[in-house]
C-alpha cells in the first residue's frame, strides 16, 4: 500500500542527492522523465484500468540505484550493472518509501528476472523472482524497454528491442510480445522531437 507519494520536486531532490556528477543527473534523470512520459502515453491509450500517479512515480524512482555504479567512464561497462534494481530498492527503503514504491526499482530489468534464470546465468542477485505483479509496475518496466540511457541515449524502437532481446532466450521474447498486446507500442516521434535523441 502507497500512503503517501513523493511530489516530483522530492523525486528530483533524492535524484540530487544520489547523482555523482551533473552529467549522471542529467543523464538519468532525462531517462527517468522519459521513461514517465511513455508510460503515461500507453496508460492513456489503454483500455486498463492503470494509476497514473503511481505509474508517474514509479518511472521517476525505477534507476536511483543507477549512481551507485557510475565508474566514471558509465554504467554498461560494469557487470554489476543487473544490481542497479536491488541497489535502488535498498536505496529507496532507507529513505522511508513503501513497499509497492521500492519494487519499481528492484522489478523493472529486463522484462522480469526469474530464480531459475539467476541460477543458469551465475547473475549476482538474490535468489527470488523479480517479476512485475500490478499492472503498474508492468507498465514502468515496459516503457523502460523504449528509451537507453547510452552516451548518447537513444530511443529503441519496437523492433530493435524485440530483436535485441531475442538474446535472452525465448521466454523473454513472449514477456515482451505480451506486454506490448497489452499495452500497446508508443508512438516515439513526439517524444524524439521534445528530447532530441535519435531512434535506432
Amino acid at each position: 500500500m502507497i500512503e503517501r507519494l513523493p511530489t516530483i520536486e522530492e523525486v528530483e531532490s533524492l535524484h540530487r542527492k544520489y547523482a555523482p556528477t551533473e552529467g549522471v543527473l542529467k543523464l538519468v534523470w532525462t531517462h527517468s522523465r522519459v521513461v514517465r512520459d511513455i508510460a503515461l502515453q500507453l496508460a492513456q491509450n489503454s483500455q486498463t484500468d492503470i494509476k497514473t500517479d503511481v505509474v508517474e512515480v514509479g518511472s521517476l524512482l525505477h534507476d536511483i540505484g543507477v549512481y551507485t555504479l557510475f565508474n566514471g567512464g558509465g554504467f554498461e561497462s560494469t557487470k554489476d550493472y543487473i544490481t542497479h534494481g536491488i541497489r535502488g530498492e535498498e536505496i529507496l527503503r532507507n529513505e522511508g518509501f513503501s513497499d509497492a514504491l521500492c519494487r519499481f526499482a528492484s522489478h523493472h530489468t529486463g522484462v522480469g528476472i526469474t530464480k531459475k534464470q539467476i541460477l543458469a546465468n551465475n547473475l549476482p542477485l538474490p535468489l527470488e523472482d523479480f517479476l512485475a505483479e500490478t499492472v503498474e509496475e508492468e507498465l514502468v518496466m515496459y516503457a523502460d524497454k523504449f528509451h537507453s540511457k547510452t552516451e548518447p541515449p537513444f530511443f529503441n524502437s519496437y523492433d530493435y528491442y524485440a530483436s535485441y532481446i531475442t538474446r535472452f532466450g525465448e521466454e523473454a521474447s513472449v514477456s515482451f510480445a505480451s506486454l506490448a498486446e497489452k499495452f500497446g507500442k508508443p508512438d516515439l516521434v513526439p517524444l524524439i522531437a521534445e528530447y532530441g535523441n535519435e531512434l535506432r
